[in-house]
């Protein structure tokens, strides 16, 4: 067995493993290989799976490899939904899909908005959904994902949620700042995502032991392989003594100093993704990328390139004006285009 940290998830009282499983990225690779990795990580004592109504057909993947397993772990899923209707069927789906009678965790997924909040959680909205299937025990709990750290702490305020699903990583170390503390307070389910920001941060020990370093029940880590899986575990084997952490925490104040939280307030016309540019931009300076990193930047090139000369943003970048946190993104695109010539 592994050295796995298990701590008692909020209010569940269940023991969930300081690792969870991301299915998101399990359609992208063979039937086979999937089985084999979820199967693994069960064997190895990874006892939390993360996936979505909206990751392809994750959900039915999870269905058909490790259905018969259901007792061994603690499955979330998500819905996309804002109204009820559409919620309802979509928590009816992911049960056939994943060849259950409840999920532990439903999560009202991806939001950023105050008005899709106001949606989900007023009359006829995705909340009701939620709640009609937690009295029919198809659904345990009821969380919450996004991407607005100091929104999701007034949107919990009210005692509605038991879960939060954040980003936390060495680029985006924000969830500390107000949103951890007060899902402690509350003893909520704290879920970390994204250790790696998608594929891009490197080294990835460092970058799985950070968010392992703070107070959070589970990190996700989306993973496709048993060698995936193995390098996850490995990354968690030793407990992170308080000067390695202290070396993370001032390594990710300094990766962070980019301030974006991945939002997505930022929709730029010539569809650079602004978000991935300013998250990778001090590490990539400082540590190079991982190669789906690097792929993200080639496919990118011509965006990032032409951004200089978009004549829309020549007075006042579009972006800016619509980012929350008035961060300089146009500067931080063009220094991006510079590296394509050094």
């Amino acid at each position: 067995m592994s050295a796995l940290r298990y701590t008692t998830f909020g209010k569940s009282g269940y023991k969930v493993s300081s690792l969870g499983f991301g299915a998101m990225n399990l359609p992208s690779v063979p039937l086979d290989q999937a089985r084999e990795a979820l199967n693994y990580a069960l064997d190895h004592g990874i006892n939390y799976i993360d996936t979505a109504a909206a990751y392809r057909n994750s959900e039915e993947i999870i269905g058909e490899c490790i259905s018969h397993r259901r007792q061994e772990y603690f499955l979330a899923t998500k819905t996309n939904a804002r109204d009820y209707e559409t919620a309802k069927s979509e928590i009816e789906r992911s049960l056939v899909r994943m060849k259950t009678d409840h999920v532990d965790l439903l999560q009202l997924h991806y939001v950023n908005y105050v008005h899709e909040f106001k949606k989900i959680m007023g009359e006829g909205g995705a909340y009701e959904a939620a709640l009609e299937a937690q009295r029919e025990g198809k659904v345990r709990f009821i969380g919450i994902s996004g991407h607005r750290p100091d929104l999701l702490v007034k949107w919990i305020a009210k005692g509605q949620f038991s879960q939060v699903l954040f980003h936390l990583n060495l680029a985006q170390p924000f969830a500390l700042d107000e949103l951890i503390p007060t899902m402690t307070e509350m003893d909520m389910m704290k879920v970390a995502m994204k250790p790696l920001s998608g594929g891009f941060i490197q080294p990835v020990e460092q970058a799985i032991r950070y968010p392992y370093s703070q107070d959070v029940h589970v990190t996700i880590s989306g993973m496709v392989s048993v060698k995936e899986v193995q390098e996850n575990l490995a990354a968690q084997e030793q407990a992170v003594g308080s000067e390695e952490r202290q070396e993370l925490e001032m390594l990710a104040r300094e990766l962070g100093q980019h301030d974006c939280r991945r939002c997505n307030y930022c929709k730029c016309p010539l569809e650079v993704a602004i978000p991935d540019v300013m998250i990778s931009s001090r590490f990539r300076e400082k540590f190079g990328l991982l190669p789906k990193g690097s792929g993200f930047f080639e496919r990118q090139k011509e965006r990032i390139m032409g951004c200089a000369d978009y004549e829309p943003c020549k007075e006042k970048p579009l972006c800016e004006e619509k980012c929350p946190y008035h961060l300089p993104m146009q500067q931080v695109v063009q220094k991006a285009a510079s590296f394509y010539s050094a």
